[in-house]
């Protein structure tokens, strides 16, 4: 499996804490089937976005690991205006390894009308929105239909392996599977921020997902897409699937 989204770079967002912490995440995924991991901390207004430190911790990182895991670099983007203006200029120190995949995290308080027009002029610039974890997001799960549009001018999603084992709790799960039906997830990724709690294991959800929607579904979404991802190469999507129409109230008996 490759994970594209996790916080196991110690001491610069609120994932792992100190270098122990950051060993013992990736041992942890290294065990539970993960070849490859990316690092994405935070790039928001709590937590600067410091391009050369997360290159030194990853390269920290891999000397201490060796070939056990490949460790690759990203962040977790946050929209805000300065963040978006720098990225526009140059998008390779916050997209996965610089090749275009850019992760892409949502306020949970409101969403702007003009994020469709951002999402749109990134993909025009070759960058490639990721939409992170939508089904713990009230606001994007209200507006999933806006969801499947930017998607097909571009975007893709990520979503939350702790998600479909009910690490989020039940309405997180349930909108995983609104999300899944309608064609609406391209990666699951661990968003581990540390080793007991939020720990970088998908195997679970991975066997879940296979249970539920056959091996090809999983490998797809833990392995194929997200390796991809990493190299640059462009990803094939199926249309999304509209929502099913609502029954009026006067059909409802």
């Amino acid at each position: 499996m490759v994970d594209i989204h996790s916080h196991i770079l110690y001491g610069i967002d609120d994932g792992a804490k100190t270098i122990e912490d950051s060993l013992a995440m990736l041992e942890i995924a290294r065990q539970s089937g993960t070849t490859d991991i990316v690092a994405t901390p935070h790039a928001n207004l709590h937590f600067a976005f410091d391009i050369h430190k997360v290159e030194a911790l990853v390269q920290e990182l891999r000397a201490h690991v060796g070939q056990t895991i490949g460790i690759h670099r990203g962040c977790d983007f946050h929209l805000h205006y300065d963040n978006i203006l720098s990225c526009m200029q140059d998008h390779r120190p916050y997209t996965i390894d610089g090749n275009g995949y850019l992760m892409v995290e949502f306020a949970e308080t409101s969403i702007p009308d003009s994020i469709g027009g951002v999402l749109l002029e990134m993909a025009g610039r070759g960058i490639t929105p990721v939409i992170t974890h939508p089904e713990r997001n009230a606001h994007l799960m209200g507006r999933a239909d806006q969801l499947m549009e930017w998607v097909r001018g571009g975007a893709l999603i990520q979503v939350t392996a702790g998600s479909f084992t009910g690490l989020f709790g039940d309405r997180a799960r349930e909108n995983c599977r609104k999300l899944i039906e309608r064609k609406l997830v391209h990666f699951i990724a661990s968003d581990a921020h540390d080793r007991q709690h939020r720990p970088p294991d998908m195997c679970p959800a991975y066997e879940t997902i296979a249970a539920e929607y056959g091996t090809a579904v999983a490998t797809l979404l833990f392995e194929t897409n997200p390796r991809k991802a990493i190299t640059g190469e462009t990803i094939e999507i199926e249309d999304p699937a509209p929502a099913a129409p609502r029954k009026a109230w006067y059909q409802l008996w």
